[in-house]
């Protein structure tokens, strides 16, 4: 009864979850429609579509112009024009190698199977813009579902992972998630896949995240949850269970599951390599494909956007550093409240956990099925529970202490050692966007990571921290009028 109960319970979240995610959707396109209306694009240029380099037609059937069709092809900007291009011509130039094709791929699929019937009406370009448009946004809406799905595992509160839900259906880099880019697919395919693995099921996992690296570069990192996995079963069965052979299956899994995760990002490499490189003589060649290791994307994102290690310190890309500030702030924030009360897993890499928190989550620690996690719903239950039975005993008084210091407040929810691969992996990106990257699309690149939301659930929830709960909401709705009305013209956002 109390399971059929839960299960309902969790069943209307999603329901009113998903209203919040399509409510956001439409509110952003509100906002870019308004915007787009009242003011003039900084560049109208993208519009323009010259025929394709190796494989334009004499006659481009069905040019439609019309308003429908033109108002589409005029709110294609900044990236997006990369991906429809790609979608519509190939990989013409070297830079485009810097886009990956999961998304070209879908939009193509959608624009000529789902939306076909609109091609003579607007035009085969205008319906594979609203094919664009049509992928982020149900991508986006599947990735909220997801992420509540994996809030409830790992938090155990489905009241929490509601919260973090909603904050991710109006996180700052909305904009991004309703227009023609791939962090939609990649939240989708990233975050669903670390569900996938937690709930067991390990090979539509690897096959998540093997997507996930076809969307985004960075989506080859989400081997480091197998990798963490790997490490954790293999200590088990080796010193544990003092079983070499079941630590030598789980190795061997363990790296060929990263295998098959890394290996569409480098495929995609290989690609690159035999168009741009193949069949050229040492003079013709690029100067990256006569590296030791060739690869196509580092060279593409130095050469072209001027993206290293430190390259971006200087002081004119200052207000881009505030623009970033932010995400940043509240990812570092998230990251050392986590250490501070969980120091034993940063020092033993997790292996401090208690044994109980090892077998709360499927796969994460231990080589057992997890039992089911014990969602909390109401204080009402725990509480009837305490007052049906009372320690009769020292040695009940013991258990019952142990009981209560192992379900303490700073060890559950988002202080769980549940958390603790999340935390590392969101160290990592936020480092990588800090010292690396242009610093203000940290503001995007870390809008995946499910820690930021779990923390900020938190906050909005404690009474002591209210104030930064509101300030959380005051940076979301300031960054979602600030991008819609920057992006959609054309200007410098993130």
């Amino acid at each position: 009864m109390a399971i059929s109960m839960e299960s309902s319970s969790k069943s209307r979240k999603e329901t009113v979850l998903i209203k919040y995610a399509i409510f956001s959707r439409l509110l952003v396109l509100f906002l870019t429609i308004l915007w787009r209306s009242l003011l003039q694009p900084y560049d109208t240029s993208a519009a323009l579509n010259p025929p394709c380099l190796y494989h334009k037609e004499d006659s481009p059937p069905f040019l439609v112009a019309n308003a429908t069709s033109r108002s589409l092809e005029n709110s294609v900007v900044w990236d997006s024009v990369y991906f429809l291009r790609i979608t519509e011509c190939g990989y013409e130039y070297e830079q485009t190698y810097a886009f990956l094709p999961l998304l070209p791929f879908f939009i193509s699929l959608f624009s000529r199977t789902v939306f076909a019937p609109l091609v003579p009406l607007i035009g085969l370009r205008a319906v594979m813009v609203l094919s664009g448009y049509i992928v982020s946004n149900l991508a986006f809406i599947l990735a909220a579902i997801y992420l509540f799905r994996l809030s409830v595992i790992i938090l155990k509160d489905s009241e929490a992972s509601f919260r973090a839900s909603i904050v991710f259906c109006f996180n700052p880099a909305s904009i991004f998630y309703s227009s023609i880019y791939s962090e939609s697919l990649y939240a989708l395919f990233s975050i669903g896949g670390v569900y996938h693995l937690l709930s067991g099921t390990s090979n539509v996992a690897v096959l998540w995240l093997a997507l996930s690296g076809c969307a985004r570069s960075n989506g080859v990192l989400n081997a480091g949850y197998i990798c963490f996995q790997t490490m954790h079963r293999a200590y088990e069965a080796l010193y544990q269970k003092r079983r070499t052979y079941l630590a030598m299956q789980v190795l061997v899994a363990g790296f060929l599951r990263c295998v098959c995760i890394c290996l569409p990002f480098v495929a995609f490499q290989a690609y690159g390599y035999y168009n741009l490189c193949h069949g050229r003589t040492l003079d013709e060649m690029r100067p990256w494909c006569k590296g030791r290791i060739p690869l196509l994307y580092n060279f593409i994102q130095s050469h072209y956007w001027g993206v290293g290690f430190l390259k971006y310190f200087q002081f004119k890309q200052l207000p881009n550093f505030l623009l970033a500030s932010p995400i940043l702030s509240l990812a570092v924030c998230s990251i050392m409240s986590y250490m501070k009360s969980r120091p034993e897993l940063f020092i033993s890499l997790g292996f401090q956990a208690t044994e109980k928190e090892k077998r709360s989550v499927a796969g994460l620690y231990s080589l057992k099925d997890a039992v089911k996690p014990n969602v909390k719903t109401s204080t009402n239950e725990g509480n009837r529970d305490i007052r049906q039975r009372k320690p009769s005993s020292k040695k009940d008084v013991t258990v019952t202490k142990v009981a209560a210091a192992s379900n303490s407040p700073e060890k559950s929810g988002y202080f769980s050692a549940d958390v603790f691969p999340f935390i590392v992996h969101l160290g990592l990106m936020a480092t990588t966007a800090f010292f690396i990257m242009h610093v203000q699309v940290a503001t995007r690149f870390l809008s995946a990571s499910p820690p930021l939301y779990w923390f900020a659930s938190s906050l909005i929830a404690s009474p002591e921290h209210s104030k930064w709960g509101y300030l959380i909401w005051s940076y979301c709705a300031a960054y979602i009028l600030l991008g819609t009305l920057l992006f959609s013209n054309f200007y410098p956002f993130t």
